[in-house]
């Protein structure tokens, strides 16, 4: 507000300043002719000036004071609205806690109807039960006196037979005695039942055992005649390989008797070619292997001599069998 307050005086200070000096306000509310600046002297225009600032700061005065009358009223007003507020407040909190009184007597009232009307309903629910019992208690009482009815001749019945036998006090030790004997009957009847469901238990235990004992002894012959079959496999495979062995060593000592006579004739070859040539032999007997390559390599030498026909002392097919390579 203070800042308002100088902008606003600020504000009128600077209209009063741009006043035209053709006609300044008076005090009394008098017009004064404008003079001439120019006319003017010095000191009286310092007065002009001085006259002027005291009336601008006058009416500055007067409007701070009407502004501040004019505040204080707005704030008076202000606490008047505040004080009508926090009324308008109270009066709504007053009516808000009356709704919810309404409210929640309302609710109640309701919640008591409705557990009236509930109570009600179980009441008339009950009732057409009760009402519903009632006539199936009838109906049911009506259906006993009809049987009733058709079990007095069977009353007649027993008694004449109580009469006639003569053993019994009255009809009801009559029929306890012969409760007693359906009992025992029944009795019997459920031990004989109960030895027949042995029995058949017995019997399909038996007939079971039968079946294993059956499946068991046809894998049992299964598997003997798998054991048979693969024994007489066992013994062609003997007979077979027997004979082949047989044939292995008849073949093996025709071998043996075919390689005695190929070293035999090996050696009967190398002893004639070295004879022959005059190759000097110092491979032994036994190495077949390396008098066949020396028969090999004389016969080779011979073969060079007579492709190309040259003097044996010149070839090389000579050297080797003179043993010079």
């Amino acid at each position: 507000m203070d800042s308002e307050l100088q902008e606003r005086l600020r504000a009128a200070f600077r209209d009063k300043l741009r006043l035209l000096p053709a006609e300044l306000p008076a005090a009394r509310g008098r017009t004064v002719p404008a003079r001439d600046p120019a006319t003017l002297l010095p000191s009286t225009r310092v007065l002009l000036k001085r006259r002027e600032l005291a009336e601008v700061e006058k009416e500055l005065q007067n409007q701070r004071q009407e502004f501040q009358q004019r505040m204080q009223r707005l704030a008076e007003r202000r606490q008047r609205l505040a004080r009508r507020r926090e009324q308008h407040r109270d009066a709504v909190l007053r009516s808000e806690s009356f709704l919810k009184a309404v409210a929640a007597g309302r609710e109640r009232a309701l919640r008591r109807a409705g557990e009236e009307r509930a109570r009600a309903e179980a009441e008339r629910a009950e009732a057409a039960r009760l009402q519903r019992e009632l006539e199936q208690l009838l109906r049911h009482r009506e259906r006993l006196a009809r049987r009733l009815r058709s079990l007095r001749p069977f009353g007649d019945y027993l008694r004449d037979v109580l009469a006639r036998m003569g053993q019994f006090q009255d009809v009801s030790a009559m029929l306890e005695h012969f409760g007693v004997l359906a009992g025992v009957r029944a009795a019997l009847a459920r031990e004989a039942e109960a030895e027949q469901e042995l029995l058949a238990q017995g019997r399909a235990q038996l007939q079971r055992y039968r079946q294993d004992t059956g499946t068991q002894l046809l894998g049992t012959r299964n598997e003997l005649a798998r054991l048979h079959a693969r024994l007489e496999a066992a013994r062609r495979d003997v007979l077979q390989w027997e004979s082949c062995w047989t044939h292995i060593q008849s073949t093996a000592v025709q071998k043996t008797l075919l390689l005695g006579q190929i070293k035999l004739a090996v050696l009967n070859l190398f002893q004639q070619t070295t004879a022959q040539l005059r190759i000097p032999t110092d491979r032994a007997q036994e190495d077949t292997k390396a008098q066949l390559d020396m028969v090999l390599l004389c016969m080779q030498g011979l073969a060079d001599i007579c492709a190309t026909g040259t003097h044996p002392q010149n070839h090389r097919g000579a050297r080797l069998l003179q043993g010079q390579e």
